[in-house]
C-alpha cells in the first residue's frame, strides 16, 4: 500500500499545533479549522483516526471530555517537531529557514 500524503500531512500540522500551544494540548474541535486552514477538510472522525494513529506511535496522549477529544503532545512528538526524531507516517519537518 503506498504513502497516504494528505495524512502524513494532517499528523505534523497536528503535531506542530500542538507544540505551539502552552499547554502542548488541543481539542479535536479546534484541530479541525487548523487543517482547514491547510486545505485539509477532514471530518472529526477522521481527525479522530490521525489522533489515534498519533498515540499509537507515542506521540500524543488522548483524553476524553465529554463529547470532545483532547490530544497533548508526548516528548517524542516534540522531538519530531524539532527535528530530532522522524516518526515514521508522519511527514518530515521542514528544515529552518536562514
Amino acid at each position: 500500500m503506498g504513502r497516504d500524503i494528505i495524512r502524513e500531512e494532517a499528523r505534523l500540522i497536528i503535531l506542530r499545533e500542538l507544540h505551539q500551544q502552552t499547554n502542548y494540548s488541543h481539542s479535536d474541535s479546534l484541530l479541525q479549522p487548523v487543517l482547514e486552514a491547510f486545505g485539509i477538510a477532514k471530518s472529526r472522525a477522521w481527525i479522530r483516526e490521525e489522533l489515534n494513529y498519533l498515540e499509537n506511535v507515542g506521540a500524543i496522549s488522548k483524553t476524553s471530555v465529554g463529547s470532545v477529544m483532547v490530544a497533548t503532545l508526548l516528548p517524542k512528538g516534540v522531538e519530531h517537531v524539532e527535528r530530532r526524531l522522524v516518526i515514521e507516517g508522519v511527514k518530515r519537518p521542514s528544515p529552518p529557514e536562514r
